[in-house]
């Protein structure tokens, strides 16, 4: 089982900017996949943005894309998630997913993963 370790979420007002960031304990691993799904009150989960640690082309959802830059920080065995220009359509617990082999693209795609951390609320509202 791999614990992921999740932080940075909160409230924020539309057209602010948070950075999720998370960390797997006690893992270490050449590849894997890491990244973020979100699922809103009524919605389906979704993939918000995915990176693997051997591929730097990362996944970015539509409803993100432009927004929000992901990466990996292999010094701390930690993932980031700058999100900009949030709107209220943004707010969802958001997930931090690891897989040891599926590619990340896939992973996000999929919005299936090995591995999800307990989830974080990010709220955008005024």
């Amino acid at each position: 089982q791999v614990h992921l370790v999740e932080s940075g979420g909160g409230l924020v007002q539309p057209g602010g900017s948070l950075r999720l960031s998370c960390t797997p304990k006690d893992f270490e691993r050449d590849y894997y996949a890491i990244g973020w799904f979100r699922q809103a009150p009524g919605k389906e989960r979704e993939g918000v943005s995915c990176i693997s640690t051997s591929d730097p082309n990362a996944y970015y959802s539509n409803a993100v894309k432009g927004r929000s830059v992901i990466s990996i920080d292999r010094a701390k065995n930690a993932v980031y998630l700058q999100m900009d220009s949030l709107k209220p359509e943004d707010t969802a617990v958001y997930y931090c997913v690891l897989d040891r082999h599926r590619p990340s693209q896939v992973m996000c795609a999929l919005h299936s993963s090995e591995y999800a951390g307990q989830g974080i609320q990010v709220t955008v509202a005024s």
